[in-house]
């Protein structure tokens, strides 16, 4: 079975933004990209999801190694995470192999969340994992990564997983500002606050991941 998430359109929230932007103001996505990771001017990226030919996919899993054409060669998959792993709200690569991770957000709310992962072999594969990245990371053992903000945890995971397998990845956090409906942050500096929140609370300072990792505020005025 493959794993990927085939959709319609979106019509609200950080969904339908991220579809806009990849699908329609892709240069302004990769200008941020670029400059906040001092990648070189002439290199191009490519986005692979979520794209309107394939029905707006998102992949997950085995799928979205496979959509970048990359393999673990040291740490698998399979021994790191269950199978229904991360849904990555878009994918890209460049054209120097850098593999590109994306999650969006367009609220604050939508930064809370915690495992549904009920199997217990999953939950301790997950567990395991989490703590090596904690570990890792220097973060504080003591917080629990799989409740609160573990959307934003799972994707460290994943970074930290493909950056053990000598892979170029990178972990971009779109977070888009001024959308209305949604009653989202009209500011970069509410962004950063509750940003500032969730990394205090993980017990996150600066660590050996941060330079593959940015943050990238979008107005969606800039998408209508």
């Amino acid at each position: 079975m493959m794993s990927r998430f085939s959709q319609s359109e979106a019509d609200k929230g950080s969904q339908k933004w991220i579809q806009k932007l990849v699908n329609q103001k892709s240069d302004l996505l990769n200008t941020h990209i670029k400059r906040n990771l001092n990648f070189p001017e002439d290199e191009d990226i490519k986005w692979l999801s979520p794209l309107k030919t394939d029905k707006y996919s998102e992949y997950y899993g085995q799928s979205f190694l496979n959509l970048l054409g990359v393999e673990l060669q040291k740490v698998p998959l399979s021994s790191f995470w269950p199978k229904r792993g991360p849904q990555w709200d878009a994918l890209g690569k460049s054209s120097r192999g850098k593999l590109l991770l994306v999650e969006a957000k367009s609220h604050i709310p939508e930064l809370i969340s915690t495992m549904q992962a009920k199997d217990e072999n999953s939950v301790k594969r997950i567990r395991r994992s989490l703590e090596e990245t904690t570990h890792f990371l220097n973060a504080n053992p003591e917080i629990n990564w799989s409740h609160s903000f573990y959307q934003y945890t799972n994707r460290l995971a994943h970074l930290y997983l493909l950056r053990q397998n000598d892979l170029p990845a990178y972990l971009i956090l779109v977070y888009f500002i001024n959308d209305v409906e949604m009653k989202g942050p009209t500011t970069i500096e509410e962004w950063k606050g509750a940003k500032k929140l969730l990394r205090s609370y993980l017990g996150i300072g600066r660590h050996k991941l941060q330079k593959f990792i940015t943050d990238v505020f979008i107005d969606v005025g800039c998408l209508e």
